[in-house]
């Protein structure tokens, strides 16, 4: 029996559910989800495994036209995923674009060249199907991908509900090459755990903060140390860098309760991603401009 292994890119403009759709994929988390947009700043990597085909799931940064030196380097890392990818799956609000058609073309403008030139297959994902209560409205933006994209095939799916994953799956395999699996069946992701790591605790300042949060937070591991046995826990400190003296109070809190909220939240996920205790510190500094600095981000894995 033949087997089939190659790489999906999920990409698309912010907000579209591609971080949701592929945990939902991989009945497992491996991306955080957060309402801001491009709350994904690296490729995220999933591995789902199925009798017959291996597909390495690629979750990108949301496409936007680039207004600093971070989001040109969020670009480069969704253009790299496109390189490397066997069949291409754009990710579309499906509610969004049904409700206001006028924005398509706009949302689309820095992927739409894109993606024609990969000369890659192309999955038009309608997620947030979910939202429309009238689903003949679907029909005029699956007849507009299909002009975008000529060839490509719109699937109608809700990673919220689970529903159209199977439709979807078959596709990505269909476009992928006869060959054998890279990674062993129970591997999840290609990625670190300390990234993990760096990861769960953006997503619970993310959650915890909202609206308050600026944009510009990064986390980084600085000291990650395993235990010498068992029973010990991993002692991690991580810090959090923002930009102006003002949003490091806004993460810290009045007396220090919204970090350490956001440090219990994260190490509590940390202890089920490691399977044993952690012990986790988070520390607050100042960071003015970083998402200008190329090194900084760099040091940070951004646009690698």
């Amino acid at each position: 029996m033949s087997h089939r292994f190659g790489f999906a890119a999920l990409c698309g403009p912010p907000n579209a559910g591609k971080s949701t759709l592929l945990n939902a994929l991989l009945g497992q988390k491996v991306a955080i989800v957060s309402s801001k947009p491009q709350t994904t700043r690296n490729q995220i990597s999933g591995i789902l495994t199925r009798e017959g085909s291996q597909i390495v799931i690629i979750d990108t940064p949301g496409v936007m036209q680039p207004r600093a030196t971070l989001h040109r380097y969020l670009l480069e890392s969704a253009w790299n995923a496109l390189a490397q990818a066997d069949v291409v799956a754009c990710v579309l609000d499906a509610g969004l674009y049904a409700s206001k058609p006028g924005l398509l073309d706009k949302d689309l403008a820095p992927l739409t060249g894109r993606i024609a030139l990969s000369g890659r297959p192309v999955l038009a994902v309608l997620n947030k199907i979910d939202a429309i209560k009238d689903k003949k409205t679907l029909l005029p933006l699956m007849a507009k991908t299909a002009q975008i994209w000529p060839g490509s095939q719109a699937l109608p799916v809700s990673a919220l509900r689970e529903k159209g994953l199977d439709d979807l799956v078959a596709a990505m395999e269909a476009a992928l090459p006869e060959s054998p699996p890279m990674f062993p069946d129970d591997q999840l992701s290609t990625l670190p755990v300390r990234f993990m790591a760096a990861e769960i605790i953006r997503e619970k300042l993310f959650l915890k903060l909202r609206q308050e949060l600026p944009y510009e937070t990064a986390v980084e591991i600085e000291d990650w140390r395993e235990p010498a046995t068992a029973k010990m826990a991993t002692r991690i400190s991580a810090v959090i860098y923002a930009t102006r003296d003002n949003h490091k109070g806004i993460i810290i809190g009045h007396r220090g309760e919204t970090l350490k909220a956001i440090g219990t939240e994260a190490r509590l996920e940390i202890e089920d991603l490691t399977g044993g205790k952690v012990h986790l510190e988070l520390f607050v500094k100042i960071k003015p401009r970083w998402t200008d600095d190329p090194t900084f981000m760099r040091m940070l894995g951004l646009g690698v």
